[in-house]
């Protein structure tokens, strides 16, 4: 009985990965159960972090922090890939068989390489062209992501504190976190205040889990379980951590994920619409190859050179060419989009941008400048006032998590007014820092404790927000309870500020807080407002233009913002964006989804928001029919992100944002989008083109192939000739991922359609039928008797005058095909009359006229009687003109027809 041994190579190799993760596994066991004097010992590391000694030595030790996403396709792989197709696969048979008739079986005079050797050339030209092609645009994908730089704030010895790549982390390295902030590798929590982390990249749960850095007792629980660890690929929520590095790379949970699962993602509409018409153009060829066999067969007689023909056709109608040259396009785009300052994450959101007639976007740095000032520090009176502004020094400079703009400006400010005020001197040498409560988006404030003798809570914060945290106010040098009038009269304060285009922030203090055990969000109440501070974020001069620019490309502007609705409507005024009606938070909760329906038609700016309220914008505007984008740099515009069409974030933006994001600008400026959307349209524009040109052409061939078998005594092309043909237009095609495009083309959004596809195909397609009808009549009945002395074919005897009366039709049909199909490409790019109206690139121009120039002298060499053509006389020249112009003349009123029919020729 045969035994079957198992593969020793291959079972070593999956004991040694079995035993590489028990390891890993065991590592993060280990981490979370010793205490933090355990953890620097086992990692040789310390509370200053690890020395560039030690950094290199760990590296060398665990590796570097880089996810090996899937299985990347090797090189002779992708060779393979690009000569294996049914292009390819049909040529190969079409090669064999000539080796066979032209060679192997041949006499020994009559053998002949020529077909041979030409397929041969046009299989190599073919594979190595789609090869050169595809490398070069996943090489720019690649190299546009490199350009995306996403950091974390670690601690090393020599350095400090300091920002550096994720993928420079190293086992033992300690980081800091908070809100926004990716975790770069799995780590062990050495300290966390209030710790939120989303977890559902790696679990599917939506709800984020608190984190601390508890030593723990472990019970064979699920790592994402254990409550001090926190792992690569997840993001923090809200609060504040340290964490220990303990494993990174393909070693993580997330890495041995990735590694293993080379899953496809979702296909878009776009993609979808590109497959269903590659595969009806398949549906026709395979519905016409069997016709076309048999027709011939049984008409002609010779079933060999009826399966040659068949299986010549099948070349013709495959659209061979349609996925490199759309990835092509969506490459160039990407790359010309990247010298407009916007990269593309995924090349297929070029469609998606180009479609955008919506884009909602938050003010803040979009609209104003992102350059925050202080403007005023004042008590509830609206008196400047330096204890103000010293407690939100305090608050600002001591709180460790989400620095923002207001952070920044304040401390800026604080160190500036030192000069005028001795209170203001010293601060960070004459107070510690107890404990924080870091900010979060439903709170919108945040609290830091602080001690000089006696201990303080600060909190800072919007003012609704503070003002129910507050039970008194310093009223008239009085710390008073606040009362409604008081209230009142702080709102009004604060409204004149607004309408001033100020946002305004309240800060309060409590002396002596009693907290049990660590301070939490509870001990902010009864606290004592003590005045607010304002800021003023300019718009920018680019706003305006940047506006109106996208309006004028069908995009309208609608912004989500979490400010107040004064402020909104102060910068929108300036900007150019109707702010008659805006609709707050607060309304949206008490509206119906149909009221809704309504209102996000009329309405431009929506204030006061929360995270999930920009995210019900968008899906009803969705739902409406838009195609909507969203622009935002925070964590709290990672939902809208997700829940939009398109994504876009910037690079200075957190690390939850870019990953949310299917486009980065690397300048947060409405202009560069502009730009970027008009590279989209461009692209998709060009794509569109040869995705029509190629439906239509196939089509108007199908009639023309039927007609021609049907009707004629001989095959109307040999096998040779549809593949050089196919082939010379196929190459002439290349360059139109770099045509130009008209104006009126990307004035609009692009919405794909595949019913579009389909009207093109049924009313422009037979047009070329038509003249490759009258092209058959022309050389059956006036060309090719004139040169067989006045003679039809029927009435020949003479087999070698039959032999020229049929090289003369062929070369015919030869020329006159490639005339029609590749001045097509000129007529349906544009719906204007083309070389005139509209020009097309260099590169197109100068591909599609040297394919005619090189397809119309072959009958002319000496190579064409070794293909089966003839010389053609000068008069036919006369009728190929007459021919191609009243081609482009009905082509041009049924453009005109179609345009008034359907909208657009595009």
């Amino acid at each position: 009985m045969r035994k079957f041994k198992n593969n020793p190579t291959k079972t070593n190799k999956t004991r040694t990965e079995t035993t590489h993760r028990n390891e890993v596994r065991s590592r993060l066991q280990f981490a979370a159960t010793a205490d933090i004097d355990e953890l620097f010992d086992k990692f040789e590391t310390k509370r200053t972090g690890l020395s560039e000694t030690g950094v290199e030595k760990s590296r060398g030790h665990y590796g570097d922090n880089k996810v090996t996403h899937g299985r990347k396709i090797s090189m002779p792989a992708r060779i393979l890939k690009s000569f294996v197709n049914p292009f390819t696969a049909i040529l190969f048979v079409l090669v064999a068989v000539s080796a066979f008739t032209d060679i192997i079986w041949a006499e020994t005079g009559d053998k002949n390489p020529t077909t041979v050797i030409i397929i041969t050339t046009m299989v190599l030209v073919s594979g190595i062209l789609r090869f050169v092609q595809e490398t070069r645009s996943g090489n720019a994908a690649e190299n546009l992501l490199k350009m995306i730089k996403t950091t974390i704030s670690v601690r090393r010895e020599e350095t400090g504190k300091a920002e550096i790549p994720l993928e420079e982390i190293v086992v033992g390295d300690i980081v800091h976190l908070a809100a926004g902030d990716m975790i770069p590798a799995d780590l062990r929590i050495i300290y966390a205040k209030d710790l939120f982390i989303s977890q559902s990249a790696l679990t599917g749960e939506s709800v984020a889990v608190e984190k601390t850095n508890d030593v723990i007792q472990y019970n064979n629980q699920a790592l994402t379980e254990i409550n001090n660890l926190a792992f690569m690929g997840t993001n923090v929520v809200s609060g504040s951590a340290a964490g220990l590095v303990v494993v990174t790379g393909d070693d993580t949970i997330f890495g041995e994920m990735a590694k293993h699962i080379n899953k496809k993602p979702v296909q878009t509409t776009f993609e979808k619409g590109v497959n269903s018409v590659s595969w009806l153009l398949i549906r026709f060829m395979l519905v016409m190859v069997p016709v076309v066999l048999f027709v011939n067969g049984f008409t002609k007689g010779d079933w060999m050179e009826a399966v040659l023909f068949a299986l010549s056709v099948a070349v013709g109608l495959t659209p061979e060419m349609l996925p490199m040259i759309v990835t092509t396009c969506l490459a160039r785009g990407a790359v010309a989009m990247s010298r407009e300052k916007a990269i593309i994450k995924n090349l297929n959101s070029i469609q998606n941008l180009g479609s955008m007639n919506i884009l909602c976007t938050d003010k803040t740095g979009t609209l104003t400048q992102d350059r925050v000032a202080l403007m005023y520090h004042l008590n509830i009176h609206g008196d400047d006032d330096h204890r103000v502004l010293r407690h939100a020094f305090l608050n600002s400079y001591y709180q460790t998590g989400l620095k923002n703009l207001m952070d920044i400006a304040i401390i800026e400010r604080s160190y500036i007014e030192q000069n005028n005020a001795v209170e203001l001197r010293g601060l960070s040498d004459r107070f510690i820092k107890v404990d924080e409560i870091p900010f979060d988006f439903e709170r919108r404030r945040m609290s830091v404790v602080v001690s000089n003798g006696k201990t303080q809570m600060i909190t800072k914060g919007a003012v609704e927000e503070m003002l129910s945290v507050c039970s008194f106010a310093e009223y008239e040098g009085k710390v008073l309870p606040l009362t409604d009038d008081i209230r009142e009269y702080i709102l009004e304060k604060v409204d004149k500020l607004n309408e001033d285009g100020m946002r305004v922030i309240a800060v309060a203090q409590k002396n002596n807080p009693s907290p049990v055990g660590a301070f939490s969000t509870a001990d902010e109440s009864d606290m004592v407002l003590m005045g607010y501070l304002a800021f003023f974020d300019p718009p920018k001069e680019s706003a305006v233009k940047a506006v109106k620019s996208l309006k004028e490309h069908g995009v309208n502007v609608k912004i989500l913002t979490g400010d107040n609705d004064k402020v909104a409507r102060s910068v929108c005024r300036q900007v150019g964006i109707s702010a008659e009606r805006i609709l707050l938070g607060s309304d949206l909760e008490k509206k119906t989804n149909a009221e809704l329906s309504r209102e996000v038609e009329t309405v431009s700016v929506f204030a006061k928001l929360s995270p999930q309220q920009k995210s019900l914008v968008i899906t009803i505007l969705q739902k409406n029919d838009h195609s909507v984008g969203y622009m935002g740099d925070g964590i709290n515009d990672a939902a809208a992100m997700k829940t939009s069409d398109v994504g876009i974030s910037v690079d200075t933006a957190v690390d939850i944002a870019k990953e949310s994001a299917d486009v980065i600008l690397m300048e947060k400026d409405l202009m560069v989008l502009e730009k970027g959307i008009v590279a989209g349209r461009k692209t998709y524009v060009n794509m569109i083109k040869y995705i029509k040109m190629t439906a239509s052409s196939n089509f108007g061939n199908m009639f023309s192939v039927l007609a021609a078998c049907a009707f004629l005594p001989f095959i109307p092309m040999m096998p040779i000739h549809l593949i050089l043909l196919n082939l010379i237009y196929d190459l002439s095609c290349t360059a139109i991922p770099w045509d130009n495009v008209d104006e009126e083309f990307i004035a609009v959004p692009r919405k794909w359609e595949s019913s579009s596809i389909g009207k093109f195909m049924a009313w422009i397609g037979p047009t070329s039928s038509v003249f490759d009808i009258t092209t058959y009549l022309l050389m059956y009945f006036i060309i090719c008797p004139a040169m067989c002395g006045g003679l039809l074919f029927h009435q020949i005897t003479d087999p070698a005058m039959q032999m020229n009366y049929i090289a003369v039709f062929h070369a015919g049909w030869f020329v006159e095909s490639m005339w029609s199909q590749t001045l097509v490409i000129h007529m349906i790019r544009t719906p204007k009359i083309p070389f005139i109206q509209s020009r097309a690139s260099i590169s197109v121009t100068l591909l599609t006229f040297t394919g005619i120039a090189a397809l119309t002298v072959i009958p002319f060499t000496g190579i064409s009687a070794s293909i089966g053509l003839a010389a053609l006389p000068p008069v036919y020249f006369v009728w190929l003109v007459l021919t191609i112009f009243l081609y482009m003349a009905l082509v041009t009123v049924f453009k005109k027809i179609f345009i008034r029919r359907y909208g657009e020729l595009l």
